[in-house]
């Protein structure tokens, strides 16, 4: 398949398809060159970019990406380190959580602080020594 039907059928845009190639994310079992140089997919590669997609869904970075791919090309990794990866990875998004639960809970003291500009002075000032408080 050409690129614009593959960047259709995984929700990627074409730049980002050639972009994962030129990074080494696909390689020659996924993409084959025509005579006219153009590029033919195959649909091992529609599958290689669904799971690299899974991948990014759950915070991998680019490097992890790489690392992640080529335990699986090599299956090199134990069921033990993968399961250590998990738990880590787990650990990793626990921690992103917490932080953005704590930013939730300032931005929703900040719009009672400043709905309560519009009532009274006393109300903001309860509200104000609260959030210290905490």
């Amino acid at each position: 398949m050409k690129i614009r039907e593959l960047a259709k059928r995984t929700g990627l845009t074409a730049y980002t398809v050639r972009y994962y190639e030129k990074e080494g994310l696909l390689d020659s079992r996924h993409v084959q060159r025509e005579e006219n140089n153009y590029r033919n997919y195959t649909d091992e590669a529609l599958d290689r970019l669904r799971l690299i997609k899974k991948f990014q869904g759950i915070g991998c970075s680019l490097a992890e990406l790489k690392g992640i791919l080529q335990d699986i090309d090599s299956n090199s990794r134990s069921n033990l380190d993968i399961i250590e990866w998990i738990v880590q990875k787990m650990k990793e998004v626990e921690q992103r959580k917490d932080e953005l639960d704590h930013m939730l809970s300032t931005l929703r003291w900040m719009l009672e602080y400043r709905m309560g500009l519009m009532d009274s002075d006393e109300k903001n000032s309860a509200l104000l020594e609260r959030q210290l408080n905490m």
